[in-house]
């Protein structure tokens, strides 16, 4: 019997794919830092595919980044928007058994709607903040809270220093909603 199939795509670290590598499940990260591919020109998997975790780039879409949405213009939001696009096509071609799409708060919202779910990291474990927003179809985890070990606005994900692995730090998946999520959809 192979194992379930898991598509990590845009998943930059493997972060949140870790948990099922860990549990035997085959995943295929999807990224064009990680594996130089892209996703808008993934064609259709020849396997059965379980479970897509999407992950498109947040630095032309994250609230964090507003105050220079309107210097990046409209080519940066229409780049960021045909990566999200084109991880809906995945979805759609394939029919997971469940599928999910993150991205932190900022505009996204404006294009797919109101989340299913959103949380922080210490809901799930991580003593920090960074409110994320969740689409998709799949099971909501189940919180486990810890109280946030930093002071207001000095949360390592905030004050990352500048170079050129902050985005990597930044965007990686929080250990303990990996683990969450994976156990609520197996």
């Amino acid at each position: 019997m192979t194992a379930p199939l898991i598509l990590d795509l845009c998943g930059g670290t493997g972060a949140w794919s870790a948990p099922y590598a860990e549990a035997g499940y085959t995943v295929r990260v999807i990224d064009p830092l990680a594996d130089g591919r892209d996703v808008r020109l993934m064609e259709r998997c020849k396997d059965r595919v379980h479970g897509i975790l999407a992950a498109p780039p947040c630095t032309h879409l994250s609230s964090s980044g507003a105050r220079w949405w309107e210097a990046k213009g409209s080519v940066a939001l229409l780049e960021a928007l045909s990566v999200a696009d084109a991880c809906l096509r995945v979805v759609m071609v394939h029919k997971p058994a469940w599928w999910v799409l993150e991205n932190p708060v900022g505009r996204l919202s404006r294009y797919f709607g109101k989340p299913r779910m959103t949380f922080d990291p210490c809901d799930f474990g991580d003593p920090w903040t960074k409110k994320t927003c969740l689409w998709g179809d799949f099971s909501i985890p189940t919180k486990a809270p810890v109280p946030i070990t930093h002071a207001k606005g000095s949360s390592p994900i905030h004050r990352a220093a500048p170079g050129p692995d902050r985005w990597r730090f930044r965007s990686a998946t929080p250990p303990g909603f990996a683990r969450a999520f994976k156990e609520a959809n197996p």
